[in-house]
Order: structure tokens, then sequence, then C-alpha cells
């Protein structure tokens, strides 16, 4: 009879310990479940915001960029008017220079000129293929007349 209560008790000890190790597991399993949900809806939430900012700041370029092109195309408009187009070209560059100057102060006009030059230089072919073939001028005579800034310059 010792012999059963002894069988007996260790078989209710071990139903014990995997009843408490299957509601330990279960709880642990919970917690994870519910972990993984709320990483789920963070990701969730960051992908859209995200895609949100993609979104306006692609509007925002796009503004800039049409913002840009619009006053390009007001100063080449009144470039265009003989005389005031000659003044109003002087102060466009005149202002350039200055806000160039203001964002470089270690800089010289010269060092304008040349970063200038190099700028037009890299767009020079693109520009000349959109003017009339009459009207166009060749790129190298227009590239012979840029500055050399090739050289670096020990005091300017």
């Amino acid at each position: 009879m010792l012999r059963l209560i002894r069988f007996v008790f260790r078989l209710f000890r071990s139903a014990i310990f995997l009843f408490l190790l299957a509601v330990g597991l279960g709880v642990a399993l919970l917690q994870t479940s519910l972990s993984l949900a709320s990483a789920t809806a963070q990701v969730a939430t960051l992908s859209a915001n995200a895609a949100t900012a993609a979104a306006l700041h692609k509007k925002q370029m796009a503004k800039a960029i049409s913002k840009e092109k619009a006053k390009a195309r007001l100063k080449r408009l009144i470039v265009a008017v003989p005389l005031l187009g000659t003044g109003a070209a002087v102060a466009f560059e005149g202002n350039d220079l200055k806000v160039w100057l203001e964002e470089n102060p270690d800089k010289s006009p010269t060092d304008y000129g040349c970063e200038v030059a190099s700028s037009s230089a890299e767009v020079m072919d693109e520009v000349l293929a959109e003017l009339p073939e009459k009207f166009r001028p060749s790129s190298d005579l227009i590239m012979s007349r840029m500055p050399d800034c090739d050289e670096p310059r020990a005091n300017n």
C-alpha cells in the first residue's frame, strides 16, 4: 500500500510540474504574442508616417522646382527687353553674387565666377540644343570665352 501511495504521489507531483510548466509556457507565449502585435503596429505606423512624409517631401520639392522654373522664366523674359534686360541681368547676377558670398565668406568673387563658369559648362550643350539653329552659337566659341579656373589660386 505504501508503494501505491508513493507511486500516486510521484504521479501527482509530475502532473503538477507539467501543469505549471504548461501554464508558464502559455503565459510566455501570450506575452510574446502581445509584444509581436505591438511591434507590428509600430512598424505599420512608422511605415505610414514615412510614406506620408515622402509624399509631402515630393510635393514640396515639386512646388519648389516649379517656383524656381517660374522665376527663371520671368528673368529670361525681363532680360529679353532691350536696355531694361541688361540692367536686370546685371542686378540678377549681382544679387546672386551677394548671396553666394554670404554663404561662402571665405571665398572671393573670382571663385564665384569660376563656380558659375563650371556649372554653366556642364549644361552648355543642353541649353544650346534648345535654341533655334540659326541663333545657336557654337559651344566651342562660348567655351573659349569662359575663364580658365582649373588652377588653384593661392590668394584671391
